[in-house]
């Protein structure tokens, strides 16, 4: 079966979907197994970056039907079919679609599609348990995933720091924006990703991302860092974080940055440090070391900042925080130990 054109499927799918009186789901049915059974998914996804502007539009009107797409005797809490296919079977079309960060052609509408499936927890799962070909990495499939054994950092999920940090404006922001929906949708999924793989993440996370010499990656990334540590589902993964004396200098360099917004996102970041009633015997070191200036730096500090209520409580709260500490260190009381 020769390929078709793009515009020619959106077409089909667009009359089989508008004129109902025409067509019946059952049609619709046959087109969208169509697209499965010739693997028509994978070869759009590989070759988006290739086609002309308007067909890659009319490819991101497809995708985006398709993996929409259920029977109508299918119930509505299933998974599309194409989607369900794609995850369990040819996870290498979402990788696909992933790499289309590779190319300013691609990014946008390929980073439309991916931002639409990864409202399902089986797509995200797919992007971040690809390991290429590790034991236990989804390429084999969703249901052989093994989701203790930690990842390599060789799967698709982490190339998402380079997209973010080295591509174009345009292909970074996007990517940014569905690296973000990678990490803080899925509840459940996310934290033990985190969890298992947290050296390797925060790692590329704080050398790549938070450390970047593009003021736009640093300042969202240190955003998206907080944002990240204070969702309470990851409250296992904050607390490792915090204990790491390492991760408090960083934090601490945020806070003399140039770029008063920088040095305000930072700040959001260092008040769990700070605020953390277990603090480690390396955090409190530091802080301890550091008292004196910590003080006077931070009476004078964002001190334009007049009409933000809530980060002038902070502030104070950090004063008073640092300034009440013990002498010395003082080994952590954890729950229950």
């Amino acid at each position: 079966m020769p390929t078709p054109e793009p515009a020619k499927l959106r077409h089909n799918i667009a009359t089989n979907t508008e004129a109902e009186a025409d067509s019946s789901p059952e049609q619709i049915y046959q087109l969208v197994t169509g697209l499965i059974e010739e693997d028509l998914l994978f070869l759009l996804a590989v070759n988006l970056w290739r086609l002309p502007f308007e067909s890659r539009k009319d490819t991101q009107v497809i995708f985006s039907y398709v993996f929409r797409f259920r029977p109508t005797t299918a119930s509505p809490k299933s998974d599309p079919i194409a989607l369900s296919y794609v995850v369990n079977q040819r996870p290498q079309v979402l990788l696909e679609l992933c790499r289309g960060y590779d190319h300013k052609e691609s990014a946008t509408p390929a980073g439309s599609v991916l931002r639409e499936v990864l409202k399902s927890e089986s797509a995200a799962a797919a992007i971040l348990y690809d390991d290429g070909d590790q034991p236990g990495s989804s390429s084999k499939g969703l249901s052989v995933i093994d989701r203790d054994r930690k990842q390599t950092g060789t799967g698709v999920f982490w190339k998402f720091f380079e997209w973010v940090d080295k591509s174009s404006f345009e292909v970074s922001a996007d990517a940014f924006t569905t690296f973000r929906e990678l990490l803080t949708r899925h509840k459940e999924l996310v934290p033990r990703y985190l969890s298992v793989n947290f050296d390797l993440f925060f790692d590329k996370y704080n050398s790549i991302l938070v450390q970047s010499n593009s003021y736009v990656t640093k300042r969202q990334s240190i955003k998206l860092l907080g944002e990240i540590l204070l969702d309470r589902s990851n409250y296992s993964v904050m607390t490792a974080y915090v204990d790491r004396g390492e991760h408090l200098k960083i934090c601490m360099n945020l806070l003399r940055d140039d770029r008063k917004m920088v040095q305000y996102e930072g700040f959001h970041v260092f008040k769990v440090f700070v605020a953390n009633p277990h603090k480690s015997i390396a955090v409190q070191k530091i802080l301890l070391m550091n008292r004196e200036k910590l003080l006077s730096f931070l009476s004078h500090f964002l001190e334009d900042r007049t009409d933000d209520e809530q980060f002038i409580d902070e502030r104070e709260f950090l004063i008073k925080q640092i300034r009440n500490m013990p002498p010395n260190p003082i080994p952590p009381q954890r729950h229950g130990g």
